[in-house]
């Protein structure tokens, strides 16, 4: 696993956690955080929304669930739903960040800290949506 994970960074390969099918799956391996953490693999958090593996269509909640179930920062699940999940997808040269030049989609959230998005799944702290660049 550790030369997987050296090879992963000189690939530039993303790791992608899906809290949603593992709790729905009822899976117990844990993915290998630490080793990804060690090797400093970018680690991207989606919700993998489908009603065979994985229910849950909230990016919010699965933010929480890979804080809770594989011990994430707020940080890194911060940075797995936006840079790294941008960089998965081959976008980062134009999403994933709030900068001159970046496409602009994004959310402005009811909270005094950012860590309380990831920390309180059962409220909706949507105050403004911004979609290329419109208020929506």
């Amino acid at each position: 696993m550790k030369r997987a994970s050296r090879r992963c960074v000189t690939a530039g390969t993303v790791g992608v956690l899906l809290p949603g099918a593992f709790y729905f799956l009822r899976e117990t391996q844990r993915p290998p955080v630490e080793l990804l953490r060690r090797y400093q693999v970018p680690v991207a958090v989606a919700s993998d929304f489908n009603p065979g593996t994985s229910p849950f269509c909230s990016l919010h909640l699965a933010m929480n669930m890979a804080c809770v179930q594989f011990g994430l920062t707020p940080e890194e699940a911060w940075a797995g739903v936006t840079r790294h999940a941008a960089r998965a997808l081959g976008r980062q040269a134009t999403h994933g960040q709030i900068r001159a030049g970046y496409r602009a989609d994004f959310v402005v959230w009811d909270a005094e800290q950012p860590v309380e998005i990831v920390y309180e799944p059962g409220r909706n702290p949507l105050y403004q949506r911004v979609y290329r660049g419109k208020i929506s």
